[in-house]
């Protein structure tokens, strides 16, 4: 069967909204991180955009594979890349785009910690609240019933390439893969940028569905 979510198309006038808000938060906490570690890769632009506000200088990463298929709730996570430096003795915050499972938030906090940092929270822009992890710090909850595959401007080409080349196995065609598309993940894609990714990708309805992009 092929998977197609409802999806929503995240802004970057959101994201910078829910950067402003993590950062209201962490400074009404009086909690201002000395380290900033980046999940990647979704925590790499959040990361970056807290680094600009709480006037963080340095910037660490972790990574965390998620295993399953792109764009659903399900699959596991595992730690592929350990933490790229010291925090022994340091505040440090964790970041992620979002806590859907919570897995790879969780083994990366599992992971800091055995680093000896003085203080670890984690943020995350989004929760799901059927998250086994709660971050310390969100900026918008989402309900388990209104879940959704959430695009992020970082990730849209991948996105609607994997998402494209599943519309294609049903009705192949870049002006059926965009109805398609409409009508089963409530996404509006550009003509023009389902061309562009027929460049790359197989629109014709070559059997690509449920592969990873």
């Amino acid at each position: 069967m092929v998977d197609l979510p409802r999806c929503r198309r995240a802004t970057w006038a959101e994201v910078e909204r829910w950067a402003d808000r993590i950062a209201d938060e962490v400074r009404a906490h009086r909690a201002l991180p000395e380290t900033i570690v980046a999940l990647t890769r979704g925590g790499w632009v959040p990361s970056r955009l807290l680094c600009d506000r709480l006037g963080v200088k340095r910037l660490l990463s972790v990574r965390a594979q998620h295993w399953g298929v792109t764009a659903t709730p399900s699959g596991r996570a595992e730690l592929t890349d350990g933490l790229s430096g010291k925090v022994a003795g340091e505040s440090v915050l964790v970041v992620d785009d979002i806590t859907d499972t919570g897995e790879s938030l969780s083994l990366a906090i599992e992971h800091i910690r055995a680093h000896g940092p003085a203080r670890l929270e984690s943020a995350a822009l989004l929760h799901i609240n059927h998250s086994k992890f709660v971050p310390t710090y969100f900026a918008e909850e989402i309900p388990r019933e209104a879940w959704v595959w959430i695009v992020f401007p970082w990730n849209y080409w991948e996105d609607v390439a994997t998402l494209a080349a599943r519309a294609a196995a049903l009705t192949p065609g870049i002006d059926a893969v965009r109805a398609t598309l409409v009508e089963r993940t409530g996404l509006t894609v550009p003509r023009e940028d389902l061309e562009r990714v027929a460049r790359h990708t197989s629109l014709d309805g070559a059997s690509t569905a449920g592969a990873p992009p």
